[in-house]
């Protein structure tokens, strides 16, 4: 039997360029900071589409929490979205487990031209407190061009960390000051939410215009 297709969710002008987002592991598609950002992209003229994987709409439906598949299928399904823009070279992209997919759709050669590129907003590049149990074993791989968000303090790699992986060349990383996984900086920084979040939609929007 065949799934129903994933519900999306659109902010921004339809003729603007496309940006697919996924979630991450724990929130859903309209979390506080999947809508700030999809807001503010929007104001920038891109076109945000959201869309929510399979166990997110269980979860939804019945209020019971379930961690998500493993990755094959959560790609797949990443790729269903993907095909429902024919004839449009679509960025992709996502929250933390979202833009690691997304990454893994990017790095591979069959994806064809249907990708301009990838965008990830908080990547895990490691689970918290195991620096060591990287995943970047996959990213040399991606040949379009790419941007990662990332908070200075994200537990999921922070600055110190990031700065000693060999990231491939194509693909830029934007640091927010302060920030956390969702970068939101503390208090005693001096900055706010709203100042790194609008900075990061800013620096996601001059990369899509770049490479749009």
């Amino acid at each position: 039997m065949t799934s129903a297709p994933a519900p999306l969710l659109h902010d921004g002008p339809a003729d603007g360029p496309v940006l697919l987002l996924a979630h991450g592991a724990g929130a859903p598609m309209d979390s506080d900071f999947m809508t700030d950002m999809a807001g503010l992209l929007a104001g920038f003229g891109i076109q945000v589409v959201r869309f929510e994987f399979a166990y997110m709409q269980a979860r939804r439906a019945d209020g019971k929490r379930r961690p998500p598949p493993r990755m094959p299928g959560l790609i797949e399904e990443f790729r269903r979205v993907i095909s429902r823009f024919p004839d449009t070279a679509v960025f992709i992209g996502g929250k933390s487990m979202g833009g690691r997919v997304a990454s893994m759709i990017a790095a591979d050669p069959q994806s064809g031209t249907d990708i301009a590129g990838l965008v990830c907003l908080g990547y895990p590049f490691h689970p918290p407190g195991k620096p060591d149990s990287l995943r970047t074993q996959h990213l040399p791989e991606i040949k379009r061009p790419a941007l990662i968000v990332q908070g200075e303090r994200d537990p999921f790699g922070n600055k110190d960390d990031v700065s000693g992986y060999n990231l491939p060349e194509n693909m830029q990383v934007f640091w927010s000051a302060f920030g956390n996984h969702d970068l939101a900086p503390p208090k005693r920084s001096g900055r706010t939410v709203e100042e790194n979040r609008g900075a990061a939609a800013k620096a996601v929007a001059d990369f899509i215009s770049a490479n749009a």
